[in-house]
């Protein structure tokens, strides 16, 4: 049979072009559209046939071949073919192997453009959305700023650029209020893939991660690692608590942090609307990091142990600072105890000496009780 073949030599220039302005490799294209050809000559020529097709890489050249298994004595011609014929296609073909007869469809050529086209632009859309994805899920744990295109109390879409962002109630700063054409920072939470297909990108104000990177931006030594962020803990909106540490003796990792007259902490405080920040010393020591963690309140002794099998530590502080202590609505030592990751029981001297009294009392009555 004399060889012919669909010319689509400006497609394969059309997709070189594409590879080199879009990043899509030529060969992806290529063998979606040789697929999709597949199923296309099978809806429009109603065939049962074993079906190939092949574009050549350097000009495009469209082949369609029957792929047909080699027997004896065929009974099926569209997927069978004899040996004979087999032989004049690949002398060295076998029984049972297979074989690929070239065929040439009437007006394939016309199909064959329709389908390259659609194939293209879906396929440069799946790509472009796969490359976005891939940028932007690289980007997780990363701040990005964005225009709000849309803001209610149950969602902020905000513009990215190249796709969308998308703040749930539940990553927004409660104490915050968002407007149409508001420029703002964001977390990247989390990047996923929408029911369209079209990345998506879950942007967060709210988590205790923003706190880090936007220190981590403000400090460099933070940034360079010689200042460590050991933990955070936030109630967003109204109070963070930052611990960091310094293996350095040498650097003062608070003062670092919080900048001469705390402009560099200021600067966090501002993105964040006026939330307050807490940066206090790690130490390995629990009994030194929780009396720190519960600043600004005064501590005067701190027990730690354990209790019903958890951390448990007793601090006692001065009858004037009880309420600094525990905070408004408790958020000072709720937010030291995630922080240290300790269970804290906060008691004034006056509590705690009652207490000890009571004790005493109670151990001598029984001792009494006992003779």
């Amino acid at each position: 049979m004399k060889e012919q073949a669909i010319d689509n030599k400006e497609l394969i220039l059309a997709l070189e072009e594409l590879e080199k302005e879009k990043g899509i490799k030529k060969e992806y294209l290529l063998e979606s559209i040789e697929t999709a050809l597949v199923t296309a000559y099978k809806r429009n020529f109603d065939s049962l046939e074993n079906v190939k097709v092949s574009m050549d890489r350097k000009t495009g050249a469209t082949h369609v071949y029957a792929v047909k298994q080699v027997v004896e004595k065929p009974e099926n011609l569209e997927t069978e073919i004899s040996l004979e014929d087999a032989k004049k296609i690949n002398p060295d073909v076998k029984e049972e192997e297979t074989v690929e007869v070239e065929i040439v469809p009437r007006n394939f050529g016309r199909i064959a453009a329709q389908t390259a086209k659609q194939v293209i632009i879906q396929k440069l859309r799946e790509a472009e959305r796969e490359i976005i994805f891939t940028e932007f899920n690289d980007r997780k744990g990363e701040i990005v700023s964005g225009i709000i295109q849309k803001a209610d109390k149950n969602i902020v879409i905000m513009d990215l650029g190249k796709l969308e962002g998308v703040m749930p109630a539940k990553e927004q700063i409660p104490t915050e209020h968002y407007h149409v054409n508001d420029k703002i920072k964001g977390y990247v939470l989390d990047v996923e893939k929408g029911a369209k297909g079209a990345p998506q990108v879950i942007v967060s104000r709210s988590h205790p991660d923003f706190v880090r990177k936007l220190l981590e931006f403000e400090i460099p030594e933070i940034y360079e690692g010689v200042i460590e962020i050991k933990s955070i803990s936030r109630d967003p909106g109204y109070r963070s608590k930052v611990a960091v540490y310094s293996p350095d003796p040498n650097i003062d990792p608070v003062g670092s942090c919080v900048g001469q007259k705390g402009v560099r902490i200021q600067n966090v405080i501002n993105e964040l609307h006026g939330e307050k920040i807490d940066v206090i010393e790690w130490n390995e020591d629990p009994a030194i990091y929780i009396a720190s963690s519960l600043l600004p309140a005064k501590i005067l002794a701190v027990d730690v142990g354990m209790k019903d099998n958890e951390k448990f530590a007793q601090v006692i502080v001065p009858d004037d600072q009880l309420s600094l202590a525990i905070g408004k609505a408790g958020q000072n030592a709720r937010l030291a105890a995630r922080l240290t990751d300790w269970k804290i029981d906060i008691k004034s001297e006056t509590q705690f000496r009652k207490i000890l009294m009571d004790r005493q009392e109670n151990s001598e009555e029984q001792k009494e009780e006992t003779e």
